[in-house]
């Protein structure tokens, strides 16, 4: 008896992962009481002196200052790794397998060498990133096509609120950036709105943008900014950065 020959292409895993998960829902996640309980050298071994969560094996203090908020499968925060070989930047996700799927693309860079100032974690941002990060540690936050909660009723589950806003203003030091990159205009209004409204944000013009070296990696190195591209809607595709303003004693 002949054998049924199944000519359906083999699908990545990652595209069975349910794309969605609510982020007001309790969830068993481990978080640090204060960032001062964080032990980075767990997440940077090949970084931090041995017993040290802040001094790396050249007697130099260090510290986590990327921070990107829902980083889906880590094509961004490689590509960031890359980029800024000499800084250290941590991708925060809701999703247990996916952030597997990111822990192991690690754990294979670095057994080449490579990815050893990037690095993932489980975790609520919405809920828990002040338990992270200390107030003004942060020099830049990603949100690169962040769950859109279509339903009016689930607007209080976006990333971007005033509340939300505030917590970010806090971890962020002056003269940090919030970049945003969606492909929903309802989306882009929403954040832009929430953003020009908090007093201690500023968008910087597109033309004072042109050279900086992030914009083309959020437009270009993420996983969904690369679905998007192959769906021909690139066009689509709208970004904005804020910059946290400088407050007068």
């Amino acid at each position: 008896m002949a054998t049924k020959t199944n000519n359906k292409r083999k699908l990545r895993p990652y595209h069975r992962i349910k794309a969605h998960r609510n982020p007001l829902a309790d969830g068993d996640f481990e978080y640090p009481t204060s960032p001062d309980m964080v032990e980075w050298a767990k997440n940077f071994p090949n970084v931090f002196a041995e017993g040290s969560n802040s001094v790396d094996g050249d007697g130099n203090q260090r510290q986590v200052e990327i921070a990107d908020i829902g980083c889906g499968y880590g094509g961004l925060l490689v590509a960031l790794g890359e980029t800024f070989p000499d800084t250290l930047s941590v991708g925060m996700e809701i999703r247990t397998k996916v952030v597997e799927i990111v822990r192991n693309r690690i754990d294979e860079g670095r057994a080449e060498g490579k990815y050893n100032n990037i690095d993932v974690i489980l975790t609520n941002a919405m809920k828990y990133l002040p338990n992270f990060f200390y107030k003004g540690q942060l020099k830049t936050i990603f949100f690169l096509f962040p769950d859109p909660h279509f339903k009016k009723s689930n607007h209080r589950r976006r990333i971007i609120s005033q509340n939300l806003l505030a917590e970010y203003a806090y971890v962020l030091r002056e003269g940090g950036r919030i970049y945003t990159v969606t492909d929903v205009p309802d989306l882009f209004e929403w954040m832009t709105r929430h953003l020009e409204k908090h007093p201690l944000f500023e968008r910087i013009a597109d033309a004072d943008l042109v050279d900086d070296p992030v914009v083309p990696l959020i437009l270009n190195r993420s996983e969904e900014s690369n679905k998007v591209r192959n769906e021909g809607r690139e066009s689509d595709v709208q970004h904005a950065v804020y910059q946290k303003i400088k407050v007068e004693e």
